[in-house]
């Protein structure tokens, strides 16, 4: 009987230091998603719609310069990945704490994330590759050639399905913030 109650007093302890860790790796994922979406609705909406009115040359630069300033460690490390990372801990830090109510918003989060980084990796980033082959001394051709590869209604349209998965994601955390800040 004492031991249980020492069980009990332990875990009743330990549950208060441990909500802190949820409430912060919850917010942060939510936070990351929201930054990431924030990009992927940004290149459907303003970027590719501003490069499809430039020449072959002009587009190739430039989405080449977009492509290899994107690729930092801000937005691959803590935005892309982290995003993934985090939902992932936060949805087994509320597994672990048996804090329910929320399981159902993260699962869907994690799932919508996951089609985003499927989408990435099996879409927008081939075709992105495809353009960062092209060097400056090719000819009028090969640029035209390059942006035909790209095929910037395809890589558009993708990129809005990974936006709208984005942001499903982050809708998802964000509920499932207030869920977890109600209990």
């Amino acid at each position: 009987m004492g031991f249980d109650r020492a069980m009990t007093a332990t875990n009743a302890l330990a549950r208060p230091t441990r909500r802190p860790l949820r409430t912060g790796t919850l917010l942060l994922a939510t936070i990351t998603t929201g930054l990431t979406a924030g990009v992927y609705v940004d290149w459907s909406n303003t970027i590719m719609p501003g490069l499809g009115d430039v020449d072959d040359r002009t587009f190739v630069a430039a989405f080449q310069a977009l492509d290899a300033a994107i690729m930092n460690p801000l937005f691959l490390g803590l935005e892309f990945t982290g995003s993934l990372l985090l939902i992932a801990l936060a949805l087994v830090l509320h597994i672990r704490s048996g804090q329910r109510a929320a399981l159902l918003w993260l699962s869907v989060a994690l799932a919508a994330y996951l089609v985003s980084v499927v989408i990435t990796m099996g879409v927008n980033e081939p075709l992105n590759q495809q353009l960062r082959s092209v060097t400056e001394a090719a000819s009028d051709a090969d640029f035209a050639a390059a942006r035909a590869l790209l095929d910037e209604a395809r890589w558009t349209a993708w990129n809005t399905v990974r936006a709208l998965a984005a942001l499903t994601a982050f809708g998802s955390l964000a509920w499932s913030l207030v869920i977890h800040q109600r209990r």
